[in-house]
């Protein structure tokens, strides 16, 4: 579970987003840290005995992301991320292409996972997927547990035109617009210090592995 001092953490960093407050609590950080690695540990050995292409004994820290921000090209100068975030695929958090996601803050919680703003290539693959085997695509994305669950594939990232190659009148033209593939799913704080939150991750994670494997097919 996540530890409410590792939530304590997060909201006092984000009251506090400065080098020299960071510095003065890095033990802090690091407890906090620690705990999501620990809590991130145990949620890879699950999802690898539903997703076989997890290894069990991938490393958390491939997955945890780093706190620092990168503000070079950026207006919103503070250093810090007010969130601790965990990417989980084959080969850890880089990596291009489809995989699972968990956000940890006080404020907002989730589960996520897809393609998030694929490369060209990779978007015309699925775009390709979706036009030739969308039978399978609206098996996985009608059924009622997904439903129920994600509610339907987010669409922050959509064309305002037609792609290219395909028309108006496609039956799936508004998945064909998309240019990132994914889900969500909130969860609370409170959920993830429970001592059932590994589960409540990866019954959202096994709910999504079918979207999953039909993104890597259309990579593959």
């Amino acid at each position: 579970m996540i530890t409410e001092a590792t939530f304590n953490f997060l909201k006092e960093l984000n009251q506090n987003n400065e080098r020299e407050w960071f510095h003065a609590h890095k033990e802090e950080h690091d407890k906090a840290r620690n705990n999501v690695l620990d809590f991130t540990g145990e949620i890879i050995t699950e999802l690898s005995l539903i997703d076989q292409l997890i290894p069990a004994d991938l490393d958390p820290k491939a997955c945890v992301m780093r706190i620092y921000r990168d503000i070079r090209f950026s207006k919103d100068k503070t250093p810090y991320k007010t969130n601790f975030g965990a990417g989980i695929s084959p080969y850890g958090k880089n990596f291009n292409g489809p995989g699972y996601y968990l956000h940890i803050n006080p404020d907002e919680c989730f589960v996520a996972g897809g393609c998030w703003l694929p490369e060209p290539e990779q978007l015309k693959l699925i775009r390709q997927e979706i036009d030739y085997n969308s039978g399978e695509f609206r098996k996985i994305i009608d059924n009622t547990e997904f439903q129920n669950y994600f509610g339907s594939l987010e669409t922050e990232h959509t064309l305002k035109t037609v792609p290219k190659g395909y028309s108006a009148d496609h039956s799936e033209i508004n998945y064909l617009k998309l240019k990132s593939f994914t889900v969500s799913h909130k969860l609370t704080a409170k959920e993830l210090q429970q001592k059932d939150a590994v589960k409540k991750v990866i019954m959202g994670f096994a709910i999504m592995h079918p979207f999953i494997v039909y993104l890597r097919n259309a990579l593959s």
